[in-house]
This record gives structure tokens, C-alpha cells and sequence, in this order.
């Protein structure tokens, strides 16, 4: 399958498995448009090109918020997609705040794919928290979100500068407007 063809075999694959979700911001945004973000940030800020870190950003939410399962991927979308997603897959089984201190504890351990991965994904992120809230967050929620956000990509520093750059940016505008932090 040529990489165009699979790119768009995922983001259907992906479209499938999260239709009927929504986003948690008071939009409702439906959830699809996360993930295709993520890819595009991959792409058009990171310059990424490798498929299968393209194709893992395009499912990396369908094994964690879905009834996708690792095997299911690997026999799909092969392995190496399917490693890269497993590895930005929270357990759903932990408490939330234990997944948020293992996102923490495992971003400096995660492969380059991986990393690529969530450094887009907690981009988007943070990005919805700014400009597009849950309607039951609180500027408390949210100031709490965004720094466990920037200590979570403490971990992946190295890995793409102009990723790197472009999250800074969106951290720094968000500590400014939801946590009040003056510019330095």
C-alpha cells in the first residue's frame, strides 16, 4: 500500500473507531479532528515523513479510548505503528492520577516515534485547553493541565526543535492567560 493510500486507510480506520465521541471542549467538536491535528502538526510544524510515525499519530487514541487492540493495529497497519501507538497508550485500568505521573515518569524513555507522537498530541492538547475548554474546567483544571503538559514534554526535549519551539510557544501563551504568569 503506497504511503498516501495508507495514511488515508488510518484516518478512515481511525474516523470508524471514534465516531460518536466528541471532544471535551465546549464545542463538541467531533474527536477525529484530535488526531488528524496531531498528524498535520507532525507534518506541517514538525516536518516528520516517516509513514509509520504518521499513521501511529493518526490512531494513537484508538487502543486507549476504543475497542481497537494492539493485534488489531499490528495485523492492519504492521508493527512498527502499532509499538508506536502502544507506547502513548495509557491504562485505562490505573487511576487518572497515576497515568498522569507515568505519562511523566516514561517520556524520556519512549522511542523517537513515540515522542514525535506525544509531543504533537500534548501540542493539540494544550492548544483545546487554551482556546477551546471543557466547559466544566476551571482556570485551577486547566492551569493544572498545562503544567503537568510542559512537565510531561520536559521529557521528550531533543527530539524536534521546531516542534519543541512550537509547544513553548503555546505554553507560555497559556501560562499567560489561564495561569496569570507575567512575561519574564
Amino acid at each position: 500500500m503506497d504511503n498516501e493510500k495508507r495514511l488515508l486507510d488510518a484516518a478512515a480506520f481511525a474516523a470508524r473507531n471514534h465516531s460518536g465521541q466528541k471532544r471535551k471542549g465546549k464545542d463538541g467538536e467531533p474527536y477525529i479532528n484530535h488526531p488528524l491535528e496531531v498528524a498535520n502538526l507532525l507534518i506541517s510544524v514538525g516536518a516528520v515523513d516517516d509513514i509509520n510515525i504518521l499513521t501511529a499519530a493518526l490512531l494513537h487514541d484508538t487502543v486507549e479510548d476504543t475497542a481497537t487492540t494492539q493485534s488489531e493495529l499490528e495485523s492492519r497497519f504492521g508493527t512498527a505503528v502499532a509499538d508506536i501507538v502502544m507506547e502513548v497508550t495509557d491504562d485505562k485500568l490505573l487511576p487518572k492520577h497515576q497515568r498522569k505521573r507515568l505519562q511523566v515518569e516514561h517520556a524520556p524513555h519512549l522511542s523517537p516515534g513515540a515522542k514525535l507522537v506525544k509531543l504533537a498530541d500534548k501540542i493539540s492538547n494544550i492548544t483545546d485547553i487554551l482556546e477551546r475548554p471543557p466547559s466544566d474546567w476551571d482556570d485551577q483544571r486547566r492551569r493544572e493541565y498545562v503544567e503537568w503538559g510542559i512537565s510531561v514534554v520536559a521529557g521528550l526535549r531533543g527530539i524536534n526543535p521546531a516542534l519543541e519551539e512550537h509547544f513553548d510557544q503555546i505554553a507560555k501563551r497559556a501560562e499567560m492567560e489561564i495561569c496569570g504568569l507575567a512575561e519574564e
